[in-house]
Formats: structure tokens, sequence, C-alpha cells
């Protein structure tokens, strides 16, 4: 490879890196991004190993950089005391991105309705999706499955509107059922009493 294009690729890559959130873009968006910077294709074999390794060299230099700025902030802090407990992995990721809460594939936890179960806001082929689905546990990661629904916006705003109707009729549903546990209590009572009444007799 001509030394001027591999210098070319390689301050376009960084350039790329250093407007990215590590935290969610990959090697393939980096390298597409430059990509169309540049009007190269970096797919080719010889250049797609340069910005691999661009972006392996930058990630370790990055984490050189964190891990000795969390021994300098370790040396100027006073020692916390043994009662205070260290942060769950899930709050730290939680302070990274404010109050907010993400999951693994970077989409919004509006809130979770068990330990399984939990809504998202998550984008597919450009539109933006009200998820409902069950999530299971592979690697130590939280995946979404395929147990769920996806509702679009249109269909996400026509479910919100009726939200009032379905929950009046889940309150008629369960008023029906008190009505019915009163009367059979009440039957059952009754049949007891005549039971007795009959012995007694």
């Amino acid at each position: 490879m001509d030394p001027e294009m591999a210098k070319k690729i390689e301050e376009t890559v960084l350039e790329v890196l250093k407007d990215s959130d590590m935290d969610s873009t990959t090697e393939f968006q980096v390298r597409k991004a430059a990509s169309e910077k540049l009007g190269v294709d970096l797919s080719v074999s010889e250049r797609k190993k340069l910005v691999r390794n661009v972006v392996q060299t930058y990630l370790e230099e990055q984490q050189a950089k964190a891990e000795a700025g969390d021994k300098a902030v370790e040396a100027d802090e006073p020692e916390a005391e043994e009662e205070e407990e260290e942060d769950s992995e899930d709050e730290k990721k939680k302070r990274k991105k404010g109050d907010k809460e993400y999951d693994e594939e970077g989409d919004l936890i509006f809130c979770r309705l068990s330990d399984k179960r939990r809504v998202t806001l998550t984008e597919f082929k450009g539109k933006h999706l009200v998820s409902i689905r069950e999530y299971y546990k592979k690697d130590g990661k939280e995946l979404p499955s395929s147990k769920g629904i996806s509702l679009t916006a249109e269909q996400w705003s026509t479910f919100s509107k009726n939200v009032p109707a379905i929950e009046k009729a889940i309150n008629k549903m369960e008023a029906r059922f008190r009505v019915a546990d009163y009367d059979f209590f009440l039957y059952t009572g009754i049949k007891e009493r005549m039971k007795i009444g009959q012995k007694e007799v």
C-alpha cells in the first residue's frame, strides 16, 4: 500500500474514533464512516487490516489513559468506609449516560415489568419502536428474545389513547369477579348453615 494513502487512512480513522461513542460504535461502523470520508473502499483486505490495527491501538491508548486517571483519583481520595458497597455494573452503566438506563444493545429502557420483561425504545430500519420483550442471559449479557412485541410510533399512539378504556374494562372485570366470589362465599355459608341446622334437628 502507498505510504501516503496509509497515512490518510490512519488520520481519517482516528478522526472518526475521536468523534464516536466507543461504548456503542463497532469497527465496521468506523471503517464505513472513514470509507465515506475518504471515498475509498476500506473493506479490501490490506486496508481493512490497517483500520483494525488503528482501532485496536486507539482503544489500548484510551484504556491506558483511563487506568492512569483512575489511579490518580484513588491516590487523591481518602479510603472509603468498609461498609460502603461497591457500585454494581448496572449502576455504572446508568451513570455513563446520566439517569437514563440503556441495555446491551444501546436501547433506552423505559421500565422493567419483571426480571425478564422490559419496555425499551429501539431503532430498526430507521424507525423508532416501543418494544415490550422478554430478555435472556448469555455470556453475562442480557439480550432480547423473540418473545414480545414491537410497536411503531403510530401503533403506540393508538394503544396509549385506549389505555383508559382498557383500565376501565379491567376494573369492571375485577368487580364482576369480586361479586362472583362474594356470591359463592354467601352461598357456601348458607349451605353450611343449612347442613348444621339439619343435623341439629
